[in-house]
This record gives C-alpha cells, structure tokens and sequence, in this order.
C-alpha cells in the first residue's frame, strides 16, 4: 500500500491529479474517517489532497500513520509560481451538470457555452476563483500550510514536481515519484 500527500497552492493542480478531495471538517473529524479507512480496505494506498494543511495535522496524521501500522510512501508538492495561479483559476469553469473542468484559455468548450461531454448549459465559475479571492488563499496557504514543505523536507519525504508542466508530463512526474518510493 503507498500512502501520499499532494501539497502545493490553490491552483496547483493536485486536484487534477488526485479527483477525489474532501471538503473542510475539523481536525478531530479528518483524523478520525481516516483512521476508519486505514482499517478497513484501502487497495494500492491512499492519496491525501489538501490534508494535512498545518504542522499539527501533519503530526496527527504521522502518529495515525504509525499507530496504524502504516507509513507515508511520499509527500509531492506541485510547484507553481503564483502569476500562473491566477491564471489558471481565474479562468476555469465547470459543467454544473456533469462536473467536466474547462479553462478559458486552456481548455474551452468546443461550443461556446456548450458542455463537450453532456451538452448542458450550466456552466459555471466559483464565486472566489478571482484575482482578489485567490490573493487571500495564498496568503493563508503561504502561512500554514507551506511550513510543511521543510517539515516534509527534512523527514525525507519531499518530492517536487513542476505543476506547470503538461498534464501527461505532471502525471508521469508524480508517477516516477512513486516508483522511487515503493522501491525505498
């Protein structure tokens, strides 16, 4: 089983890595769904998407980890430079039927409009994916969640990929990161 965390800014793309992200519960509450699904099935391992996000669930989840009789495999930041966030999330939208991403420059519908997998109409953008929305969230990612870089870093944990990459290159990244890791 390979347990790792993606971690990177809003924006980074560890959502378009790792498709399933859970909403923000307490800490207690987090901890607890995943000591429940360590014990249970867990197939090839578990992907972390945004959590841990501060030092002190970073420590709640190694000392799970390790109560669990578990061990993260890796921690993969996905590096962007914040000129490029703003890009990217001030310009994507979603299908609000079906769910399928687009981006104004990147990836537009092929009718404007029009979703390409389920014809709807509903298009639609989150209220804080904005230039203003996005300044504050780096701020809060920069100061809690980023100290977890040198955290992860000095534990031998930290892999960096370049999020700016193509998506087939970032996936091939985190990929090789994997092997590296189930081989150690």
């Amino acid at each position: 089983m390979t347990n790792i965390i993606l971690l990177g800014p809003p924006g980074a793309g560890k959502g378009t890595q790792a498709l399933d992200r859970g909403g923000l519960v307490t800490d207690e509450i987090v901890i607890g769904l995943i000591e429940e699904k360590l014990k249970g099935e867990t197939a090839g391992g578990v992907i972390f998407d945004g959590f841990p996000r501060t030092l002190g669930q970073a420590d709640a989840l190694g000392a799970l980890l390790k109560r669990s009789g578990n061990r993260l495999d890796a921690v993969i930041e996905m590096q962007v430079d914040d000129e490029a966030l703003v890009d990217r999330i001030s310009g994507r939208y979603t299908c609000g039927k079906c769910g399928e991403v687009y981006h104004d420059r990147t990836k537009p519908t092929k009718i404007d409009g029009v979703c390409d997998e389920c014809g709807a109409t509903d298009l639609r953008r989150r209220a804080d994916d904005n230039a203003e929305s996005l300044k504050t969230r780096l701020m809060e990612y920069y100061k809690k969640t980023s100290p977890l870089i040198g955290y992860y870093y000095h534990a031998g944990d930290l892999f960096s990929v370049d999020g700016l990459a193509e998506i087939d290159q970032v996936a091939k990244a985190i990929a090789n990161v994997l092997d590296q890791a189930k081989s150690s």
